[in-house]
């Protein structure tokens, strides 16, 4: 006889990958609704819940030798007594039925007649259960519903309920229960509120550590895309000029190569300060980061790659926060090796403007564009973009009506802080 094969699913699949049929994912759907279930998962509260049920049953069995005109404890009682905490073993996973059939187990015990005790810290536990879980609506109903109970029973069932000649409570007992009760619910609310600004705060530090990570990566991302950049655009131009002169002129190839090898110890250098960074994240930098006052060597390796490059300086130079002394040494180092791999021009002007508390950087070539490129990711723009926003600066780069390209950057001054 063939072998039946199970029936597939609506993808294909065997229906049990999809959770199999809909009640048995989750349980009953009564208890699968939202206002039912609370945390799922988890281990039961075995030992607290023990040890209230020790404290109920011991509690009562001690208050019980005191009220002479209830019913006196048996087996019913008892299990009773033990019935709330077993509900209350489920008071994280269902609060909403664990604090319904805990008042109602407890109206039940009331009504039998048995002598008052610790039954109440049961209802608390459970109600306190429930606020704390978010279902405070259901905790209000059920305590307001046990309390109502308690009244009817107190004042109008207590002729036709056990004990026998049971005379009706007096109104005070009944004002400090429904005091105990508002009380209880108050510092359930509290405990709630408290918790869910814990859950928030938690939530946000998570979220600023997240920033923080991300805001570092870019940084460090951005950092390495300008230092290789530069430096192998630097090299990639000098190893063609070393191989185009190495048998007709030995000695310019030999300057070449003599390029290449400081641009690559300078690039290893910048690189190997970045990534201590990454290492020993909690330590400041062993060496400074790189600044306008190292302007003279971006020029100087600018004109290893064979550009020209004229500074000209406009108002009165002031000191700059790191930040921004960073971010404009790494803009023009960004904007000249452009020039070096996308430009037929072999000068280019940079122009630093110190005027109404903003730093002025503009960087132009003639050109025209030749399309070429030296190793670059495209990213280069991008990159200068960020950093200009992250001081709050802006940055525009595009084609002269002459051919030429220009960029132009405005980084706010932020002057260092004499002591």
């Amino acid at each position: 006889m063939e072998e039946q094969q199970p029936r597939r699913g609506p993808g294909g699949g065997h229906p049990c990958r999809h959770g199999g049929p809909p009640r048995a994912q989750g349980g009953p759907p009564f208890l699968r609704r939202p206002w039912v279930a609370g945390r799922p998962g988890g281990r039961l509260p075995w030992p607290s819940t023990l040890l209230l049920a020790a404290f109920v049953l011991l509690g009562t069995a001690f208050a019980a030798g005191k009220q002479v005109d209830r019913v006196p404890l048996d087996v019913l009682a008892r299990l009773l007594l033990l019935a709330g905490p077993a509900l209350l073993l489920f008071r994280r996973r269902y609060p909403v039925v664990c604090v319904f059939g805990v008042a109602a187990l407890t109206l039940v015990y009331f009504g039998a007649g048995y002598p008052y005790g610790p039954v109440f810290v049961t209802v608390a536990v459970a109600c306190f259960a429930a606020i704390v879980a978010g279902h405070r609506r259901a905790a209000w109903w059920a305590v307001g519903l046990l309390w109502a109970g308690h009244l009817l029973i107190t004042h109008w069932l207590y002729r036709w309920l056990p004990p026998p000649d049971d005379h009706a409570a007096p109104w005070g007992q009944e004002l400090v229960v429904a005091a105990f009760v508002v009380a209880l619910c108050a510092a359930a609310e509290l405990v709630r509120v408290r918790r869910e600004q814990w859950a928030r705060e938690g939530a946000e530090r998570a979220a600023a550590e997240r920033r923080r990570t991300d805001e570092e990566r870019l940084r460090i991302a951005r950092e390495l895309h300008d230092v290789l950049a530069h430096s192998i655009s630097v090299i990639n131009v000098q190893a063609g000029v070393g191989l185009a002169l190495l048998d007709s002129d030995p000695e310019q190839a030999r300057t070449a190569l003599t390029t290449i090898k400081a641009a690559s110890k300078e690039a290893l250098g910048e690189v190997r300060q970045v990534l201590d960074t990454l290492r020993t994240p909690g330590d400041a930098p062993r060496a400074p980061a790189p600044g306008l006052d190292r302007l003279p060597e971006l020029v100087e390796q600018a004109a290893g790659a064979g550009l020209t490059v004229e500074v000209l300086r406009d108002g009165k130079q002031v000191a700059l926060a790191p930040g921004t002394d960073l971010a404009a040494f790494r803009i023009i180092q960004e904007a000249l090796t452009n020039v070096v791999r996308h430009s037929g021009s072999r000068t280019a002007r940079v122009g630093l403007g110190y005027a109404s508390g903003v730093l002025h950087l503009r960087i132009d070539d003639e050109g025209p564009a030749t399309g070429g490129d030296a190793g670059g990711g495209g990213n280069g723009l991008v990159g200068m973009r960020e950093r200009a926003a992250a001081l709050g600066g802006t940055i525009e780069a595009g084609p002269r009506p002459d051919g030429g390209y220009r960029v132009r950057a405005m980084l706010p001054l932020k002057p260092k802080e004499t002591p």
